[in-house]
């Protein structure tokens, strides 16, 4: 529970019985005598007032009044991914390689003669009571990230923070999730930051952190290479963190163990062991949003047009996992499967999928790139619209009730975020033209160019 969140509430709304509720939800966490949850409501709201309502133009934050819920970031919608596009505009131009203009899994940029690929991922958060599987996903979704760059995973991070009242074993449990993959694969963590949600703020048990990686590349294999001509192939998927929370929220606790293991990383490994990344436009990880997300990011990313075919795609989902989603009337199309997506020419596909193949790992030819826009999804013969939903499939109890549907006018919400993004970029270049004329020439102007660029 957010007790800084709650008490800003309580004191905008003028509620004279703040204290004594702000005292009443804290007894409902925490195990203390009545006197010291008052002193603690009482120091919460003190702290709360102290910055309700801050002037400062830097340090102030000024609302669009569109939440984060409202808008599906997270979701792997169409309204996440404009969020998306819109943290790139606020970043703004950075000279990398590649970088989050380009909506790619990771970033890229030069340094010593070689790509040096970087990626972050967040752990599922309704994981949080399943410490070692929210690791294990989340390092493997981590790797994946930089295989699908054309990279060379040479370390892991973490990061993991856990509320006021959470057992310390979820420190441990996570780190061995994570280790279990990194020991498999023989990437080693090497450092990561602990630390407690929101400080003596937040109390609860909730955990959340996020597992990076960086590698090294001699070729890339970014989505805006795809080309008309190319191929789609998609391999095996069981799902990760997706799918093991549909599997424990829907009581189907057996089909989690179908996710547990790593043979998106040893397809990779293979593309890497027989010299085939040179001959691969393009790949990504099927992941939030399924096949419908990646498709409209790379069609859009690329300038091209996908066309993908359902019976084939179909396939290619574990049968327990697929029976699970279908049977809950989930579309697997939405969510993640944790599939390796690879877009290259038709004359490499067989030698490409034979490697796959040979590390004991289902793949085949979904569909085709061709000249134009969009994505398409050929079922029986007909060709459909394969756009994403505002949401990403709903695949929990919870996801079901909040639905698929744009709250608001998809228009309206737009605006608004175009707006606060705009407030960010100029809030930004006061600060930077303010610090540059305090320290004048001890400050670098410009950002360092990174040279290079994607074959």
């Amino acid at each position: 529970m957010d007790l800084e969140g709650y008490a800003k509430r309580g004191l905008r709304k003028g509620d004279p019985a703040l204290l004594e509720k702000l005292a009443d939800r804290i007894l409902e966490i925490k195990g203390i005598p009545r006197e010291r949850a008052e002193k603690l409501a009482a120091a919460v709201i003190a702290e709360a007032k102290a910055t309700l309502d801050v002037k400062d133009d830097i340090i102030a934050l000024q609302p669009c009044g569109v939440t984060m819920g409202e808008l599906g970031v997270g979701s792997r919608g169409r309204g996440d991914f404009y969020a998306h596009r819109k943290i790139a505009e606020v970043i703004g131009a950075t000279g990398a390689v590649c970088d989050s203009s380009q909506m790619d899994d990771s970033g890229v940029v030069r340094a010593g003669g070689k790509y040096v690929v970087v990626t972050v991922d967040g752990m599922h958060s309704r994981l949080s009571d399943f410490p070692f599987l929210a690791g294990f996903h989340v390092a493997r979704a981590s790797l994946r990230d930089l295989f699908v760059m054309g990279a060379r995973p040479v370390a892991l991070f973490s990061d993991i923070h856990v509320a006021d009242d959470g057992d310390v074993a979820k420190i441990f449990d996570y780190t061995a999730g994570i280790t279990t993959v990194s020991d498999l694969i023989g990437v080693p963590l090497v450092t990561g930051s602990t630390l407690r949600i929101g400080g003596d703020m937040v109390i609860g048990e909730r955990l959340t952190g996020c597992v990076g990686a960086v590698g090294v590349a001699e070729e890339l294999t970014a989505r805006i290479q795809s080309r008309p001509g190319d191929v789609i192939m998609v391999s095996e998927g069981a799902g990760g963190g997706t799918v093991s929370t549909t599997a424990l929220y829907f009581g189907r606790h057996e089909v989690v163990d179908r996710t547990l293991n790593v043979k998106f990383l040893e397809a990779c490994q293979a593309l890497f062991e027989h010299g085939l990344i040179g001959k691969i436009h393009a790949m990504t990880d099927v992941t939030n949003g399924g096949i419908r997300g990646d498709a409209y990011e790379i069609a859009g990313t690329a300038g091209v047009r996908l066309a993908f075919h359902e019976e084939k795609l179909r396939k290619l989902v574990e049968p327990t996992v697929l029976q699970m989603l279908e049977s809950l009337k989930i579309d697997y199309l939405g969510v993640s499967l944790d599939a390796l997506l690879i877009i290259a020419p038709r004359e490499h596909a067989e030698e490409i999928m034979r490697a796959v193949r040979g590390r004991g790992v289902a793949i085949d030819i979904v569909g085709e790139v061709t000249e134009g826009s969009g994505a398409y999804l050929i079922e029986r013969g007909v060709e459909r619209d394969f756009t994403p939903r505002f949401r990403e499939s709903a695949y929990t109890p919870v996801k079901k009730v909040v639905g698929e549907e744009t709250p608001m006018t998809f228009e309206e919400m737009q605006r608004k975020v175009d707006r606060a993004a705009l407030n960010a970029i100029a809030k930004k270049e006061r600060m930077l033209a303010r610090i540059r004329a305090t320290e004048g020439n001890n400050v670098a102007h410009d950002r360092p160019r990174a040279k290079g660029k994607v074959k």
